[in-house]
């Protein structure tokens, strides 16, 4: 079983080394490449002043926080969702780097996280697969065709759901869409989309007729493709190669 926890966070300012802190934590859990269903997220009250610029990216205002849980008060709940998964993270380094202040602020020796937990960074995978090109997480759900239409802004839950699907995308598409009960049904996977097959007992598919007017104007149409084309129309030869 491989178990993997997407996650995001939102933060005050961009660099944890000078004291700003994480007021958003959304992750999203998968085993063996299947959403679960299981969540975390928590808003958070840094207990400081949010930049004009983070707060243009996320939208979030030290007033909506002010009734929020500090770190402290999540922490536990927090671990014990990550503890021992693979995190997958978009710029890893950079949400790392403010989980890992916020350890230290509780306890100078707590563990970091990538001693808790191993870390997938799929803005570098996306580079190493797309070099030269704008690897976003915007960027990559254009390139994956994934949903991203309602994140006008960030935010740490829905943009770990969108890094789930695009990091399916990314290796190799959703190979355990289904529940393990379901997955004898999957007959085949191409191009990350699993194909299933229909259950025996389903309803018999209605079959439509075409009418006689449909028939001759569809054999109208051969006829002018006959005339134009040096072997005949591929349907024609199609048909009439047919076993009886």
């Amino acid at each position: 079983m491989i178990r993997q926890v997407v996650l995001d966070t939102e933060t005050t300012g961009l660099e944890a080394d000078l004291g700003h802190r994480i007021i958003e934590i959304g992750a999203v859990e998968m085993i063996d490449r299947k959403l679960t269903g299981r969540r975390f997220h928590r808003y958070l009250n840094p207990e400081r002043d949010i930049d004009d610029g983070a707060l243009a990216v996320h939208g979030i205002t030290r007033e909506f926080l002010a009734d929020k849980p500090v770190f402290l008060d999540v922490v536990d709940e927090l671990l014990e969702f990550i503890e021992g998964a693979e995190l997958v993270i978009h710029n890893a380094p950079f949400d790392i780097a403010f989980l890992d202040q916020e350890l230290r602020s509780l306890a100078p020796r707590k563990l970091r996280i990538e001693e808790r937990c191993s870390v997938v960074d799929t803005l570098v995978m996306a580079r190493h697969k797309h070099p030269g090109q704008k690897n976003s997480l915007d960027a990559l759900c254009r390139r994956y065709d994934v949903d991203n239409s309602q994140r006008e802004l960030h935010g740490a839950l829905l943009d770990a759901e969108i890094l789930a699907d695009v990091y399916l995308m990314m290796t190799g598409g959703q190979t355990a869409l289904f529940a393990a009960d379901e997955r004898e049904a999957a007959s085949s996977r191409a191009e990350g989309f699993v194909i299933t097959r229909l259950s025996a007992d389903r309803p018999r598919l209605k079959i439509v007729v075409a009418t006689e007017d449909e028939i001759s104007r569809h054999h109208d149409m051969l006829d002018g493709m006959d005339r134009h084309a040096r072997q005949g129309s591929v349907w024609r030869r199609a048909t009439t190669s047919l076993p009886d």
